[in-house]
């Protein structure tokens, strides 16, 4: 398991089937759970399935109590705070300013590619992404050289902590690799946190920033039930899961698309009608419908959030199995995804399984890229406005390719990432008929 998580998690996930298993990994003896209606069981009794336990310490150190982290009042604290922010409404009226950091990257792109020269996916995604949310959603209260040092902190860490992950009984005084450097990724963001929060929470202002929205917040609660750290905690988190998460899984978009000519070819036909040959607008979204299918199906193959983890409250039966207090239960979007049971051929690329129609015979819980229940991710429709701007904006000017013919292979960090860097060689697109 240490060694090779993902394709361990994987034999194991096809020999279990649709069926609870109990892992035996020394002294960490979790369930597995894989079937949607078990799935559906575990996340939404939030009162008897909890994120606590060994396997969410090594996490703690960086994200404290942040969102993603907390439970009970803590959690419906951050929760208030930041879902305004996420609203599919809110959203919507990012769309333009989104568009416009997409298309000014890809004029960047066009005149650094002019010479053929392939480029790094995950290099180029990381850029346009943190330049993204530090303009859009923190207000530019993090500077963008702030911001690629917080990025290479986010890089090292998801390697970092995996020993840990995956030795989750270990204890603290034992040191493993990956230790120290979580450490420093740590002061780092802690570095640039206390500065920002003590500038802001004086006189946070009342823009729709995620700083100022957290340090009013704070002053209005006035220190009685929110935690010491909270800001940071929320700060950090925030940053780290709207860039990650959305930078892993646009990476993987290209290698998903290799082999798959068909699928370009749509691509292109979509991007070029919506758009008439024009920069990507933020009108254009409610006809990418294609696209949005893809990008779906990229996220049932390769959901960067590949694995979490609940703590059993009590003793609790789901389907004829009755889970322990105090275990842990293993849930895989990567693994349900990949369930026959649930998709039929699992393996192979199909965006049209995402058609409305197609859609709504699936069971609710056979595909959660994002979670499920409460815990639901609130930064879904900020992803997807996101992913489709940018894919239509480069599909709108280039014919992406991998520039090595190599397979392209998960490994495990925090999230699920290409094990081979993906570089990206981006001849020009000039559609017929365009303006």
């Amino acid at each position: 398991m240490v060694r090779e998580p993902v394709a361990t998690l994987d034999g194991i996930g096809k020999e279990a089937g649709d069926e609870i298993v109990q892992l035996n990994l020394g002294t960490f003896r979790p369930y597995l759970v894989t079937s949607p209606d078990h799935v559906q069981r575990v996340l939404t009794d939030s009162g008897r399935f909890v994120r606590a336990g060994v396997f969410w310490k090594p996490l703690r150190r960086l994200f404290g109590e942040g969102s993603i982290m907390s439970e009970g009042a803590t959690w419906s604290s951050s929760r208030r705070t930041l879902q305004p922010m996420f609203t599919p409404r809110y959203v919507g009226t990012l769309a333009d300013s989104m568009a416009d950091s997409v298309a000014e990257a890809v004029e960047e792109m066009s005149r650094r590619t002019a010479s053929g020269d392939p480029i790094d996916a995950a290099t180029e995604l990381t850029k346009l992404v943190s330049g993204i949310l530090i303009r859009d959603f923190f207000g530019d209260t993090i500077s963008m050289r702030d911001a690629d040092e917080l990025m290479a902190a986010l890089d090292t860490m998801a390697t970092a902590v995996v020993i840990r992950i995956m030795l989750p009984v270990m204890p603290d005084w034992v040191p493993l690799p990956g230790d120290a450097a979580l450490r420093r990724v740590v002061r780092t963001f802690d570095a640039l946190a206390a500065p920002l929060i003590r500038k802001y929470s004086v006189t946070p202002s009342q823009g729709d920033d995620i700083l100022s929205a957290l340090c009013r917040a704070w002053n209005q609660d006035g220190g009685r039930t929110l935690p010491k750290n909270w800001v940071r905690d929320n700060l950090v988190t925030m940053f780290a899961v709207g860039t990650e998460t959305a930078i892993m899984a646009l990476t993987w978009f290209w290698p998903a698309l290799a082999g798959h000519p068909e699928v370009i070819a749509k691509l292109h036909e979509e991007v070029t009608r919506v758009t008439g040959g024009d920069r990507i607008r933020g009108s254009h979204l409610p006809d990418l419908v294609y696209t949005k299918m893809v990008m779906q199906e990229v996220l049932r193959l390769y959901p960067t959030g590949w694995v979490f983890v609940r703590t059993v409250v009590e003793p609790t039966v789901v389907g004829d199995v009755t889970l322990k207090a105090g275990r842990s239960v293993i849930l895989s979007p990567y693994l349900t995804h990949r369930l026959e049971s649930a998709f039929e051929r699992p393996l192979v690329f199909d965006p049209e399984r995402f058609t409305p129609e197609r859609a709504r015979l699936r069971h609710k819980f056979a595909y959660m890229p994002f979670g499920g229940g409460q815990h639901q991710c609130m930064g879904m429709h900020v992803f997807y406005q996101e992913a489709m701007l940018i894919i239509a904006g480069i599909m709108s000017r280039f014919r992406p390719a991998l520039a090595d013919p190599a397979p392209v292979t998960p490994e495990v960090a925090v999230t699920l990432r290409p094990a081979q860097q993906v570089r990206l060689t981006l001849t020009p697109f000039e559609p017929q008929g365009a303006r």
